[in-house]
C-alpha cells in the first residue's frame, strides 16, 4: 500500500471478489471519498464523497492514481493465476 502525505486509505469494506477504501484526508480528517471495483468499466474508481466539493492538488491526485494501479496490478496478477 502507498504511502501519503496528503491522505490515509482505509479497508473499509470487503466484498466476494474486490474491496472498498475509504480516503481521509490526514489534514481535516474528512472522508473524500472512496474507492471500490465500478462493474461497467470493470475496473476500481474513486467516488467522491457527496457531502462536500473537494479540491485535489495533483501530488495528492498522485497518490490515489498510484493506490488504484496497484489496486488493478494486484487483480491482474490474481486473474492470471486462477
Amino acid at each position: 500500500m502507498i504511502k501519503s502525505k496528503y491522505v490515509t486509505i482505509m479497508l473499509t469494506g470487503v466484498k466476494p471478489k474486490t474491496s472498498v477504501y475509504s480516503i481521509i484526508s490526514k489534514s481535516s480528517c474528512d472522508e473524500l471519498g472512496i474507492v471500490k471495483w465500478y462493474a461497467p468499466w470493470r475496473q476500481y474508481c474513486f467516488f467522491p464523497t457527496e457531502e462536500f466539493g473537494t479540491i485535489w492538488a495533483r501530488n495528492c491526485l498522485k497518490d490515489v492514481i498510484a493506490f488504484i494501479e496497484e489496486l488493478m496490478d494486484a487483480r491482474t496478477k490474481e486473474a492470471k493465476c486462477a
